[in-house]
């Protein structure tokens, strides 16, 4: 019979993901630079309602494949901080945004769109930055959450979701509750 010896090892402390997500949320240098794939982006317009006379928003330009891919030409505009145009400081009023934007500044982000936009707010987020205090945001600025979507990108972190948030309709698709329950 062979004696077997059980060794006990003192496990690391790790993180919990809350504080995961604390660190990453209050970091010195955001990384926030994430390229949706251009299929995805075409996908994820397409779930928009479309009118000729809507004026199309993409607040964070990069790469295009949002903007490119609007469906009228001449009805849509941009902004882009690495060229000098500000999403902060527009404030034109638009019907349709849809975006990948920083997470890093999601609450600014969501705050400043629910104050220019006419009609839609799509954006593609984490699944974690769809926080019920935000929907909440939404809702007190007229907001609701008319569509989500979940899927992976391969470079992105965790599972992402398309959310449109629409002034059209009156209420959430999805419920929320607020309470901590412990």
């Amino acid at each position: 019979m062979v004696k077997r010896t059980i060794k006990f090892v003192k496990k690391k402390k790790t993180n919990t993901y809350s504080q995961i997500n604390h660190n990453i949320k209050n970091r010195k240098v955001a990384r926030d630079v994430f390229i949706t794939p251009e299929p995805l982006a075409k996908m994820l317009i397409d779930t928009h309602i479309n009118k000729p006379e809507y004026i199309w928003f993409d607040p964070f330009r990069n790469s295009g494949h949002f903007y490119n891919n609007f469906p009228f030409q001449n009805k849509k505009d941009w902004c882009e901080i690495l060229d000098n145009k500000d999403f902060f400081k527009y404030d034109k009023p638009v019907d349709i945004i849809s975006s990948n934007p920083p997470y890093s500044l999601i609450d600014k982000v969501m705050a400043h769109s629910f104050k220019i936009a006419r009609h839609e707010v799509g954006y593609l987020i984490g699944i974690n930055n769809l926080t019920t205090k935000r929907i909440e945001v939404a809702n007190k600025a007229g907001f609701y959450i008319k569509y989500i979507q979940m899927f992976k990108v391969y470079k992105f972190f965790g599972f992402s979701i398309y959310v449109i948030f629409s002034k059209d309709i009156d209420k959430n698709i999805i419920d929320y509750n607020r309470t901590i329950w412990r």
